[in-house]
């Protein structure tokens, strides 16, 4: 495969065949987002995919999953993107699950008869970045949609017959707004509905307008235990029903997995223990991978 770095994709496609289908972010302006600003966004001809894929299917015998990257892969035109999935789905008949990053700020522009098209291609799950359901901090962090256009992006999503995986990032109110973080991003997941919930904690990467503003004193960040304060207002709040809450994540300061509702007080558990032994789980951190 030929890839341009750097490369990303959800640790739950660790075993994942990645295809960069598109390169860089179409949005890339998130203030705590690192990930993307070395490269310009772009659509990569489908010609030229598929020819990487050719390559991919004469050095792997079996493949059982596809990620499709860049981030907000779904951005581009809905046409192109399912004429790529139908052949991977053609010369990878053996694989169970092709995946793709997808932001609200583009997929509430997407019709559900475009999404369905994406579906009925081949198209399994989309990971959705919600981060927030907090109107105030979605726009301090420049997300570029509110929370009423994440509901209804999800809601077309879901209508589509996608499963949506949504990403929330606790600490992103930082000391100030943790506590209207939690209830509102309870709130737009109960909304969303989503199969899975998967929390990431903040971690301020130099070089982002995010890191720039706690340097300058504009910015509070969160500590270890107001973000499991943050976790168990979250978790208290949540009434989505048949939804996995998975910790899956270097960033979070304890693993935390479980089904809704039947786990949840076996969560709130695990969060209160890491209260209690605040000097065993909520020590500095150090990523080694995002």
């Amino acid at each position: 495969m030929r890839y341009e770095e750097p490369l990303f994709r959800p640790p739950c496609e660790a075993e994942s065949l990645i295809v960069q289908v598109t390169l860089g972010c179409p949005h890339n302006r998130c203030s705590f987002c690192g990930m993307y600003k070395t490269k310009r966004y772009r659509v990569r001809d489908p010609e030229e995919v598929k020819a990487d894929l050719r390559r991919a299917r004469l050095f792997y015998r079996h493949v059982s999953s596809v990620f499709l990257a860049d981030g907000n892969t779904v951005a581009m035109n809905s046409d192109k993107l399912a004429e790529i999935i139908r052949y991977i789905r053609r010369l990878f008949p053996e694989v169970e699950r092709i995946s793709s990053y997808g932001g609200g700020r583009f997929l509430k522009g997407k019709s559900v008869e475009s999404l369905r098209a994406l579906k009925e291609a081949g198209l399994d799950i989309i990971y959705f970045g919600l981060e927030s359901g907090d109107d105030e901090i979605l726009s301090m962090v420049n997300k570029g949609v509110d929370s009423k256009g994440m509901i209804e992006a999800a809601r077309r999503v879901r209508e589509a017959g996608i499963e949506l995986s949504v990403y929330i990032l606790l600490g992103l109110g930082g000391e100030d707004r943790w506590e209207q973080h939690a209830e509102n991003t309870a709130r737009a997941l109960n909304a969303m509905r989503p199969k899975y919930i998967r929390p990431r904690t903040l971690y301020l990467l130099p070089g982002t307008p995010l890191y720039r503003d706690a340097q300058e004193g504009r910015f509070r960040e969160a500590s270890g235990e107001t973000v499991m304060r943050e976790l168990q207002v979250l978790l208290n709040r949540l009434e989505v029903e048949g939804a996995w809450f998975l910790s899956d994540h270097v960033s979070n300061y304890v693993p935390i997995y479980g089904h809704l509702p039947e786990d949840r007080e076996k969560m709130l558990a695990a969060v209160e223990t890491a209260l209690e032994k605040a000097d065993l789980y909520l020590g500095p951190r150090y990523l080694t991978s995002l």
